[in-house]
Order: structure tokens, then C-alpha cells, then sequence
């Protein structure tokens, strides 16, 4: 997992030039951090514990106080279970998002990222509302060596290409099943209706094992803001951070985990089709802080 640019270079220059832990240190680490989008809470947070950390052990070096902010950085990551349950045959992932995030990208990515381990994957396009939003998709899982399953027709109800993929995988013996879903519909609102509708068609033949909400590091608060709504209706089991790479948001991960109590499941930090990860919090601190 590649560190995180902006945040993570800001950093090494802070501890690495200053002798001693002064005001300034704290001032300037304040300014980082809330540039990272750690937002206000957690930053406040985090600047109490380390106070109170290098009070009571006596330290002026810079040094501890960044391997104590990468321990409570990695600490707070791994109050969650980053764990993909992926363990049933076929093991169905319900992919939810606003549209722009990269969530037809991040499908692709996904699909290359379960075939490295040698399991077989097909993708089910059922964003029927977008007919660029089907080849959109296939495109990404057929450039990831995954099988596509697509409406037989402009329009088909989201629901029947779910079921068909589900179908499709139990008569082939196809491991993973990912099925691309609406961001929005034509007509407001409805759209967790849909989502409900289509999660109750698929566990009619398979448990859906995972329901995986895409964000964009990039939109910060906003993103979650747009999201709340799959968060409280679709019952998300994990988090997509996507656009981490260069941005100095490296804060958001802590962030979105803290405000929605839902872990964090796998990163994005570049445009190719490998660059989607597991989430790992020791090694995303390390990358973060240094």
C-alpha cells in the first residue's frame, strides 16, 4: 500500500527538520492534519493524546511524537474488521455508490484484484439506468478476465440481471459474484427501494455476503453527506476508499470509519487496474505518518 503523498511528506518534513517538540510543532501539526481531512474532532482528539503521551513520558524528541501519532492513527484504524467475507460459493458482493465516485472502475479493479488469488469472478451490469453504465462495466471486467452478465434488453429491470448473475454463477461453478448497482434513477428517490429489491431477488438463490458503499477521498465530507443515504438504507457491510493517491486525504480513512461505523474494506490509490488493495491499518499508519 503506497503511502499517502501529500499528508505523509508533510509530515516527514515537519519531524525531520525541527530539534525539539514546541509550540510551533503543535501548531503546524494541527495545520497538517486538518489539511488531511482528519476533520476538526478526531484532530482535536488525537492532539489531546499526544499531549497528555509526551507530558507523561518527558520527551521533547520529534521522533516519538511521530511514532506515537502512528501508533494512535493505527490504533484507531483497527478498532474495525477490515476482513472481506468472501467464504460462501457463490460469495455475492452488492457494490453501492453515488455516481462519480468510481464505482464501475473500482468493479474492474476488484475483479483483477480476487482473480490474482486465483478465484473466478463475474460481474453482473445491473446500473440498467445508464446504458453507458453497462458497457462502462464490462469493458472494466472483461479487461480483468471476468465473465459479464448484461440485460438482455435496454431497461430490463436491475433485479432480473442480479438474479441472472447469481443464475449464472451456480450453473458454471463461478466463485465471486460482484453486481454493479444504480448511483441514482431518472426519477428521484426509489432508489433504495430498487437496491432493497434487488438484494431480496439475489437471496432468493445466495446470501449476499458483502455490500460494499464506494467513496471518493477527494469529495471529504461532502461524499459521506451524499452517501448517508446507502448508509442508513442498504445495509453497507464495508467501505471503498477511492482517489487516495496524491491527494493528502489520508485523514478521510480515519474519518469516515469514526463517522459511520463501518470498516473500511479495500483502497484505491491510482488508475490502473491493479491499484485497488486490502485494507491494512498498520500499513496504511506507516505509509501515512512514516
Amino acid at each position: 500500500m503506497a503511502p499517502v503523498a501529500g499528508f505523509g511528506a508533510r509530515l516527514r518534513n515537519l519531524f525531520g527538520t525541527v530539534r525539539t517538540i514546541d509550540e510551533d510543532t503543535w501548531d503546524d501539526l494541527e495545520a497538517a492534519m486538518i489539511g488531511a481531512d482528519f476533520g476538526p474532532d478526531i484532530t482535536e482528539s488525537m492532539l489531546a493524546d499526544l499531549r497528555e503521551k509526551v507530558d507523561r513520558y518527558s520527551t521533547t524528541d520529534p521522533r516519538d511524537l511521530q511514532r506515537m501519532l502512528r501508533e494512535d492513527v493505527e490504533e484507531r484504524l483497527a478498532g474495525f474488521d477490515p476482513t472481506l467475507k468472501l467464504s460462501d460459493r457463490p460469495a455475492v458482493v452488492l457494490i453501492v455508490g453515488v455516481n462519480g465516485v468510481g464505482k464501475t472502475t473500482t468493479i474492474g479493479k476488484f475483479a483483477k484484484f480476487v482473480g490474482n488469488y486465483g478465484r473466478s469472478v463475474v460481474v453482473g451490469a445491473a446500473d440498467t439506468f445508464r446504458a453507458a453504465a453497462v458497457e462502462q462495466v464490462a469493458t472494466w471486467a472483461e479487461r480483468a478476465g471476468a465473465a459479464v452478465v448484461r440485460p438482455q434488453h435496454p431497461g430490463q429491470d436491475p433485479a432480473s440481471v442480479a438474479y441472472q448473475t447469481v443464475e449464472y454463477a451456480q450453473r458454471t461453478g463461478t466463485e465471486i459474484v460482484l453486481i454493479d448497482t444504480a448511483g441514482r434513477l431518472h426519477t428521484k428517490g426509489g432508489l433504495m427501494d430498487e437496491l432493497g429489491k434487488v438484494k431480496r431477488v439475489v437471496e432468493k438463490l445466495a446470501p449476499i455476503a458483502e455490500v460494499l458503499l464506494v467513496l471518493d477521498a477527494t469529495t471529504g465530507q461532502n461524499g459521506v453527506m451524499q452517501a448517508q443515504a446507502f448508509i442508513e438504507s442498504a445495509g453497507v457491510t464495508g467501505l471503498v476508499v477511492t482517489k487516495l493517491d496524491g491527494s493528502a486525504k489520508g485523514g478521510f480513512v480515519l474519518r469516515v470509519q469514526d463517522e459511520t461505523g463501518i470498516p473500511i474494506k479495500l483502497i484505491g490509490q491510482g488508475e490502473r487496474i491493479q491499484d485497488l488493495t486490502g485494507f491494512t491499518p498498520h500499513v496504511f499508519a506507516q505509509g501515512l505518518v512514516g
